[in-house]
């Protein structure tokens, strides 16, 4: 199992509404999330909007290609957009790159 961890920033102004859109996932993205092999995912949010998500599978590209072709992931990822800096035209989802592992405590 891959562990991936990965870094995103949030626009300060947005932070609230952020948060408050992570409160409701909407249940079919939550599924497809779980369909595509993205397990024990989770997002931490510090102050200044710096975004650490965290997640495990067995095959990250493999979980990224599976949510690429999901529909509920566009409609999610072109609503979430706004709220991140740095795209550079990208979506959030294609921004994401993983960190190096570096110490794991098993």
């Amino acid at each position: 199992m891959q562990r991936v961890c990965f870094l995103l920033k949030v626009r300060q102004d947005r932070l609230g509404e952020y948060r408050k859109r992570h409160e409701h996932v909407w249940a079919e993205m939550r599924e497809a999330l779980s369909a595509a092999g993205w397990h024990n995912y989770s997002l931490f949010l510090r102050e200044d909007g710096l975004l650490v998500g965290y997640l495990e599978t067995p095959d990250f590209a493999a979980a990224q290609e599976a949510m690429a072709r999901t529909e509920v992931n566009a409609r999610w990822q072109a609503e979430m957009a706004g709220f991140f800096e740095d795209l550079d035209g990208r979506g959030p989802d294609e921004a994401m790159r993983p960190l190096t592992e570096v110490f794991h405590l098993a």
